[in-house]
């Protein structure tokens, strides 16, 4: 690691310590490192990254990641674009004859120098062992299909033998739902054998399809740890605070993160513009020659912005999820310019790792660290009026203690808050803003009765967090 990235991490995050494992909190409601301190999970998209980058470019990736504060990278050990028959950037394949019992060690060289990497920049990998069109399942994929409920167990065992020391999540699922007994029994196998290599030391997880969550089929589960949602690719203005707080209301109490959002840069409702795909005469009119994007106006839905990931992001964290998953739709396949494209990119991954959207992933991490954000409770009751669940829909928190609130208006649009949801006699009160990480003081007021606050701009694309903190606290930016 350079000299300046090892200072820039210092200054920007002093309270995050690298830990080799996780827990769930003794409440449920977030994760923590071993000593007890409230983990942020704070993830970047990063499906093809032991599959298609070179050690070099391995590196670039997750030291731009660790720069721009994030704290998880999720990756797929068995990836989905033909992960089993094309090799990775150094020309292995990671199993020998399609099998999972047979895994190639040239190939778990690559992902073991990245792990490496990762945990040297003081990074967990949410590790996939494999996509899930390589398990028994309805929706396909280039697969081939080569999981069994009896071998799924021996790689599950392989992988959790071979990363037990190391700062691992795992997640198993792979974009795709539990549609079947035989399916539902991989997975358990396959969770029941990192149980059995890593000795129970990592967490587990499941990444469904979009919009689903894992706790559909699996919150009773003893080995699913905490749940994953993904709300997907469909529209500005996902209703995501509903998957949070389903999954948040749920008993027994888990943890719950959202695993997919919208992605930066991906086409909104990507899939209904695919006459690009097997018509070469309307592709030359959509691509340039690098196969990227030139004529944008062909996805009459538009893109994805930073904008969106702002708003998805804080609904989520203000509705009970403890975690949240950046994407950049090049950075996910890490495409190549001139390479072959899976879902349209305006950018390449190298030119895509510095968007708006993943440099604010900073701020975010910002204000939920030093507002602690393990205290936080989902509490609407705290906006008075009526809050209609549109684009000008507010979310709101207040913390456990009652030491502080956060409030969130996705267009900057004015909030009356019942005062005395936080203690003391005196409110101190901010405006944050989460598209700079730039913090404001509003003033003091008296705790009493409605107080309604104007952010200093409204309108797309200008949204505001409101934060309000008893004075007594001594809260600071």
């Amino acid at each position: 690691m350079n000299l300046k990235l090892t200072l820039i991490l210092i200054l920007l995050f002093p309270l995050f310590v690298a830990a080799q494992t996780l827990r769930v909190s003794e409440n449920k409601r977030f994760l923590e490192t071993e000593k007890g301190k409230p983990f942020l999970w704070m993830g970047d998209t990063a499906w093809e990254l032991f599959h298609k980058l070179d050690r070099e470019e391995a590196i670039e990736y997750l030291e731009n990641r660790a720069e721009k504060g994030f704290t998880v990278i999720q990756a797929v050990v068995l990836a989905e674009l033909d992960g089993l028959r094309t090799p990775n950037a150094l020309g292995d394949l990671p199993l020998i004859d399609l099998d999972p019992a047979k895994p190639n060690e040239k190939y778990f060289e690559h992902v073991d120098f990245i792990v490496n990497k990762a945990e040297e920049l003081g990074l967990f990998i949410g590790m996939l062992p494999t996509w899930g069109d390589k398990v028994p399942n309805i929706i396909g994929g280039d697969g081939p299909v080569v999981f069994t409920p009896e071998n799924a167990g021996v790689f599950g065992k392989f992988l959790g033998e071979r990363y037990k020391n190391k700062p691992i999540i795992w997640i198993l699922g792979g974009d795709r739902n539990v549609d079947s007994d035989t399916t539902f029994h991989i997975w358990k196998n396959m969770a029941a054998g990192l149980r059995a290599g890593d000795g129970g030391r990592h967490l587990i997880s499941y990444h469904p399809r979009g919009v689903h969550s894992s706790s559909y089929w699996l919150h009773n589960e003893d080995w699913l740890d905490f749940n994953m949602y993904q709300t997907a690719h469909f529209h500005r203005y996902q209703k995501v605070y509903e998957n949070a707080m389903h999954d948040y209301n749920l008993s027994p109490l888990k943890p719950t993160i959202e695993a997919e959002p919208a992605y930066e840069d991906i086409g909104m409702e990507f899939w209904t513009f695919e006459e690009w795909r097997n018509n070469p005469e309307v592709y030359k009119t959509v691509f340039d020659s690098d196969n990227l994007v030139k004529n944008r106006e062909f996805f009459k839905k538009g893109f994805f912005t930073d904008y969106d990931v702002r708003v998805h992001a804080y609904w989520d964290l203000l509705s009970g999820a403890c975690g949240y998953t950046y994407g950049n739709n090049a950075v996910w396949q890490m495409f190549k310019k001139g390479k072959k494209v899976v879902i349209p990119c305006l950018y390449d991954w190298r030119e895509s790792l510095d968007r708006p959207g993943a440099n604010q992933i900073r701020h975010i991490r910002k204000l939920f660290e030093q507002r602690d954000f393990s205290k936080l409770v989902p509490d609407q009751s705290a906006i008075y009026g009526k809050n209609y669940k549109d684009d000008n829909h507010i979310r709101a928190a207040v913390a456990s203690d009652a030491s502080f609130l956060i409030a969130y208006m996705s267009k900057g649009q004015p909030i009356t808050i019942v005062m005395k949801k936080i203690k003391g006699s005196k409110v101190s009160a901010w405006w944050y803003n989460p598209r700079n990480g730039e913090a404001n003081p509003i003033g003091e007021f008296g705790n009493v009765g409605f107080q309604t606050f104007a952010p200093p701009s409204s309108g797309e694309n200008n949204d505001w967090i409101l934060v309000l903190d008893d004075k007594k606290a001594k809260y600071k930016f």
